[in-house]
């Protein structure tokens, strides 16, 4: 990986890690955790791809299984992020651009119920089963919904962070440049409007209605100056 993605990579994963342990670990939510760490990689993921994806799920993932209060075998949540950031990579679209919220949103869903699967897949392989307690449906469902309502400001934010990182041209077309399209880092609600009006297109619909609306103008002034001489 280039530095640059390391540098920041590191530094969003030890962020996350903090406001986890210290923040959202103490709610005392019912069922699952909200996931910041997992949306880190996603986010990351969905900008760099699968190999850099899971490099960055591992070292999250190992981070995390070392962190206190750990209670669970170490490796075992790097096995899961490492597969969560490969997969998560894949879903990068082929000119990394994304013109609807519906993409990293249902990365983040597949991302959390994944995630749920594997740890206790993984667990069970181990004789690590301590969330037998809560129940699988009760994770799943609790996983998907908090990390669905802390996704909108979190992957975003990440995404644009690394996409200036590496001196991409999507994150000048989101800082004010020409736009070329729509992409959701800009936005979470970006997109899907059917006309933009910084667009070339939409300039072209704009500047076809205005001479439309002005040869109507002057069909009826000819019709009135027509009609005025009859009379």
């Amino acid at each position: 990986m280039p530095f640059n993605r390391i540098l920041l990579s590191s530094t969003l994963v030890v962020v996350a890690l903090v406001v986890q342990v210290t923040i959202l670990g103490r709610l005392q939510l019912p069922g699952a955790v909200p996931d910041l760490m997992l949306l880190t990689v996603v986010a990351l993921s969905l900008v760099y791809g699968p190999t850099s994806g899971a490099l960055v799920g591992f070292g999250a993932g190992l981070l995390a299984d070392l962190a206190p209060p750990a209670d669970h075998a170490a490796g075992r949540y790097a096995l899961v992020l490492c597969v969560i950031g490969y997969l998560a990579g894949l879903a990068r679209p082929d000119n990394g651009r994304f013109r609807s919220v519906w993409g990293p949103m249902l990365t983040v869903v597949a991302a959390a119920l994944g995630s749920i699967m594997l740890y206790v897949g993984v667990g069970a392989l181990v004789g690590d089963t301590a969330e037998r307690h809560v129940g699988l449906a009760g994770l799943l469902f609790s996983a998907v919904l908090y990390d669905l309502l802390l996704a909108p400001f979190t992957v975003p934010f990440i995404m644009a962070l690394a996409r200036r990182a590496e001196n991409d041209p999507m994150a000048v077309e989101a800082g004010g440049g020409p736009p070329q399209g729509t992409d959701v880092s800009s936005g979470w609600l970006a997109g899907g409007t059917g006309l933009r009006i910084n667009s070339p297109r939409g300039g072209l619909r704009l500047k076809t209605a205005r001479g439309r609306a002005n040869r109507a103008g002057r069909i009826k002034g000819v019709k009135g100056v027509k009609s005025v001489k009859k009379l």
